[in-house]
C-alpha cells in the first residue's frame, strides 16, 4: 500500500496568507553556516548580547528548586501580573490593576491574541511601514487586511494625524503603534500621540495596540510617552505591550505583559487558554524578578547601546552607497542602499551578498521597506566592528 501524499493542499486557508518570519529565515540561514563552520556574525536577530541578569537567574533556580512546575492560571500568575502591573505603573506610567494584565508566551503572542480575537475578514488594520515583520503577518493570518501608513527618514519615520485621517474607513479596527520601533527606532513624543488622539477620538470604533516593548531603550531626553497615559480618556481602547524579552535580556524566557481595558483581556486570556494555557511557570518567576529587582543597570546597557549605535551609524554613512538615520531608541539600524541596487537587482540579493561575506542582516523588504536592510547592532563590541568591516569590504 503506497504511502499517502501530502502537499500544501492541504494547509488551512489562514495559513496560506502568511509567509514565514524573514528575521528568522535569516537568523537560521546563519545558523546553519555556522554549523557547517563558516565564521558568521549575525545583525539580524534583536536580542541583546548582555547577561542576563543574575538575580533573574537566581529566581529562575529557586523556582525549579520550590517544584514550582506546575499549571498556573492562564492569565499569568498573580505574583506577576501584580509584578507587572507596578512595571506599567513605574516605568509607562500607566495605573492598572492585575486584573487588567495578562502574561503571555512573549509580546508576540500577545499580539497575535488581541489580532486574532477582534479582527477577521472585511476588518482593516492600519500600521506605519517600515514594519515590524510580524505585524502584518498576524493580521492575514485573521483574514483582515494589513494597511500601509508609509513613513520615511525624513518624517522621522513616524506618521501624522493627515495620514491617519486619510487611511481610517469604516473597516478599520486597529492602529497599531510601535515605539521605539522595530525596524528603524522611531519614537513617538507625547505632542505625537496627543495629535493622533485627537484624530482618533473621532472613530471610536479603533482599537489601538501600543507595542512599547523597547521602551527602556530610548535615547532621547525626557520620560518614555505612549497613547495610553498621554490620551487617558482612549484607554479603554488601548492595548499597551511590554515584557522582558528586551529590556532584561530575557528573550529565551518567552514572557510579555500587556495592560488594556477589561473586556479585551478576557478575550485574550479565552483564546490563550486553548492556544498554550499558561507561559511557563519557571520563566514568570524569573519576571517577577526582573520587574520588581534592581533596574539600575539598565542606565549602563543603554548607555553602551548608544555608543554600540553611534559607532554603527559612523561606520554605515562612510560606505558609499549606504545610508542611514540615528535611530532614537531600539538597537536597530534601517540602511537605505537605494544607489546599490542597480548591482544588486533587490535588496535580498543584497542581503544574501552579505551573508557570504560572513554578515547576516535583513532585507527592508521584509519590514515593508526597500532597497536597503536592517542591522540590529545589540552585538558584542568587537563581533559588531568586525562585522561594520566586512560590510564595508564586501560592498567595495
Amino acid at each position: 500500500m503506497s504511502e499517502p501524499h501530502y502537499s500544501e493542499a492541504h494547509f488551512s486557508e489562514a495559513l496560506g496568507r502568511i509567509s514565514a518570519s524573514r528575521t528568522t529565515v535569516m537568523t537560521d540561514r546563519a545558523i546553519a553556516l555556522r554549523a557547517e563552520g563558516r565564521d558568521i556574525i549575525s545583525l539580524s536577530v534583536g536580542e541583546p548580547d548582555f547577561p542576563t541578569p543574575p538575580h533573574v537567574i537566581e529566581a529562575a533556580k529557586a523556582a525549579l528548586d520550590a517544584g514550582d512546575t506546575r499549571y498556573t492560571a492562564v492569565p499569568g500568575t498573580a505574583a506577576l501580573r501584580e509584578a507587572a502591573a507596578l512595571h506599567f505603573a513605574r516605568d509607562l506610567g500607566i495605573e492598572v490593576p492585575p486584573s487588567q494584565v495578562i502574561v503571555s508566551a512573549g509580546g508576540k503572542q500577545a499580539i497575535f491574541l488581541a489580532i486574532t480575537a477582534t479582527a477577521g475578514p472585511g476588518d482593516e488594520v492600519l500600521i506605519p511601514a517600515p514594519w515590524w515583520v510580524s505585524y502584518p503577518e498576524i493580521v492575514r493570518f485573521a483574514g483582515a487586511e494589513p494597511v500601509a501608513l508609509l513613513t520615511t527618514p525624513q518624517d522621522g519615520y513616524r506618521i501624522n494625524a493627515d495620514q491617519l485621517a486619510a487611511a481610517i474607513t469604516p473597516r478599520t479596527r486597529w492602529l497599531l503603534l510601535n515605539s521605539p520601533g522595530n525596524p528603524t527606532g522611531a519614537v513617538y513624543s507625547a505632542a505625537d500621540l496627543a495629535a493622533l488622539g485627537e484624530f482618533l477620538r473621532r472613530h471610536p470604533q479603533v482599537l489601538v495596540l501600543s507595542d512599547d516593548i523597547y521602551a527602556p531603550l530610548r535615547y532621547t531626553p525626557g520620560a518614555h510617552a505612549t497613547l495610553a497615559v498621554v490620551c487617558p480618556d482612549l484607554a479603554d481602547r488601548v492595548l499597551t505591550v511590554s515584557g522582558v524579552s528586551k529590556s532584561h535580556a530575557m528573550t529565551g524566557f518567552r514572557i510579555g505583559v500587556s495592560a488594556g481595558p477589561q473586556w479585551l483581556i478576557g478575550a485574550m486570556a479565552k483564546l490563550q487558554s486553548h492556544a498554550s494555557g499558561n507561559p511557563c511557570s519557571i520563566s514568570q518567576a524569573a519576571a517577577v524578578a526582573a520587574f520588581t529587582g534592581p533596574q539600575d543597570f539598565l542606565l549602563d546597557w543603554r548607555e553602551r547601546f548608544r555608543v554600540r549605535r553611534d559607532a554603527a551609524v559612523a561606520a554605515l554613512n562612510a560606505i558609499p552607497g549606504l545610508s542611514t538615520p540615528v535611530p532614537d531608541g531600539a538597537f536597530y539600524c534601517l540602511i537605505d542602499a537605494a544607489p546599490l541596487m542597480g548591482r544588486f537587482g533587490d535588496d535580498e540579493a543584497l542581503a544574501l551578498h552579505l551573508l557570504d561575506h560572513g554578515v547576516a542582516v535583513v532585507a527592508a523588504s521584509a519590514f515593508g521597506g526597500q532597497h536597503g536592510f536592517r542591522i540590529s547592532f545589540a552585538a558584542d563590541d568587537a563581533r559588531l566592528a568586525e562585522a561594520l568591516s566586512r560590510i564595508a569590504k564586501a560592498l567595495i
